[in-house]
């Protein structure tokens, strides 16, 4: 038997595929790749915008016109926010949500076996506990991924995830590094920490992700931890000093930001205002001292409300903090959230000329940033081999380099001497 999966949105929904396809693969299952033909075609779906559920219905759709015989999946984020919506799409054979993934597997093998059609989406509860997905080897990553957390307890005006995933659920401790271990002996040397609600982490078992970072830094072989995106308000004093303190964590912040303008924060029920993000950069910078530090981030345009001069305060501060990297994101409109019906939205024609607008400045502040780092000394995690010696990578800071690297093979840390910047990579050669 051959299943295929198709996976949209964020990491967690890649690692949530990574952990279906072991458990496939452990009942007899080969993995198929798009385009191949398969018994199986399941989509892990992302329900952060209508285009994400429509894309998922197109993908099943074409799957069931071109293998008529196989069992279609829809599941993750998209049934679980719409249940009612999505179990009435009959090109699915099973629809479920995000709640026992491992039940995938069995209800799949029902069908198989000539069952009717199954819907199986259980709503969150109060006081659910974290399902347990482990992933033993990424197949076509050099860095491993972590599943640390689920759910999400905040109530942002523009987002269905907290209704799509549910509150906030952290997996214990034990699990993470017992997993930890199995990826550092398989060879691993970075780690990524992913979650819906990182800085969330621990809230409901007692601890906190701080700690967790302190003891995932003692597994032997793990050489880099990395955090995912975070919640600047949720980053206190004592966090910060802890965080700098850990010497395998690596110094690149991904601080979800979503507006420079505290208006614009306002009404979308973000917590924070933009001074006080600005004051969280600078505590952070404060607690690395001399060495060095990055942030990332993400950054909305065009919310309903956002005026000319909100717009501009947004992309000045941008330039003040100096992104490394800015995802920009136009506005849309999600059916299901309070800001579908808020007054004043922004004509699309306008959203797309403010992304573009935006997405200039970004790029002027990345190439500055980076221009700062020629000349100095970092270390590259080996990732993917664009020939026999040429391979790229990113540095600690997360700086996407290429470099020549003859001897050496994906997955191995180097020490590179950092070049120019060229648009796409900064151009790195071996100390």
């Amino acid at each position: 038997m051959r299943v295929c999966f198709y996976t949209l949105g964020c990491k967690v929904n890649l690692n949530e595929t990574g952990a279906l396809e072991q458990l496939f693969r452990a009942h007899g299952f080969t993995i198929a790749q798009e385009g191949e033909a398969a018994d199986v075609f399941i989509v892990n779906s992302c329900t952060v915008t209508n285009f994400g559920d429509q894309k998922s219905r197109k993908w099943l759709r074409r799957k069931k016109r071109e293998n008529p015989g196989a069992v279609t999946v829809l599941t993750g984020c998209y049934p679980q926010a719409f249940p009612e919506e999505a179990a009435q799409f009959m090109e699915a054979d099973l629809v479920c949500g995000n709640g026992d993934r491992k039940a995938i597997l069995e209800n799949v093998q029902k069908l198989l076996d000539g069952h009717e059609r199954i819907v199986a989406i259980a709503p969150h509860q109060r006081g659910e506990q974290f399902e347990e997905l482990p992933v033993e080897r990424f197949e076509t990553h050099t860095r491993a991924f972590i599943k640390v957390e689920d759910g999400c307890n905040r109530q942002c005006a523009y987002c269905v995830i907290p209704r799509a995933r549910g509150p906030v659920r952290s997996r214990a401790e034990e699990s993470i590094l017992a997993e930890l271990h199995q990826l550092a002996a398989a060879g691993y040397r970075e780690v990524v920490l992913s979650a819906i609600s990182l800085p969330s982490y621990g809230l409901d078992t007692g601890t906190n992700l701080v700690e967790l970072v302190e003891k995932c830094a003692q597994v032997p072989g793990i050489e880099r931890i990395r955090l995912g995106s975070l919640d600047p308000d949720m980053l206190t004093p004592e966090f910060i000093s802890r965080l700098a303190a850990v010497e395998k964590l690596c110094p690149q912040f991904h601080l979800s930001l979503q507006s420079g303008c505290t208006a614009t924060l306002r009404r979308m029920r973000r917590v924070y205002t933009a001074q006080e993000y600005a004051q969280v950069v600078e505590q952070i910078r404060a607690a690395y001292g001399s060495r060095p530090v990055s942030f990332t981030t993400d950054c909305i345009c065009g919310f309903p409300g956002e005026t000319a001069d909100d717009f501009e305060e947004s992309c000045e501060f941008l330039k003040k903090i100096g992104f490394l990297k800015v995802h920009v994101f136009p506005y849309s409109r999600r059916s299901g959230t309070p800001a579908y019906d808020f007054p004043d939205q922004i004509h699309e024609r306008e959203k797309q000329e403010r992304s573009r607008r935006m997405n200039a400045v970004a790029e002027q502040v990345r190439c500055e940033t980076l221009a700062a780092f020629e000349g100095t000394e970092d270390e590259v995690l080996l990732e993917t081999p664009l020939s026999g010696t040429l391979f790229t990578g990113y540095t600690r800071l997360y700086i996407p380099v290429v470099v020549s690297a003859p001897g050496c093979e994906s997955g191995q840390i180097v020490r590179v001497k950092l070049g120019r910047y060229d648009g796409e990579r900064v151009r790195a050669a071996l100390c």
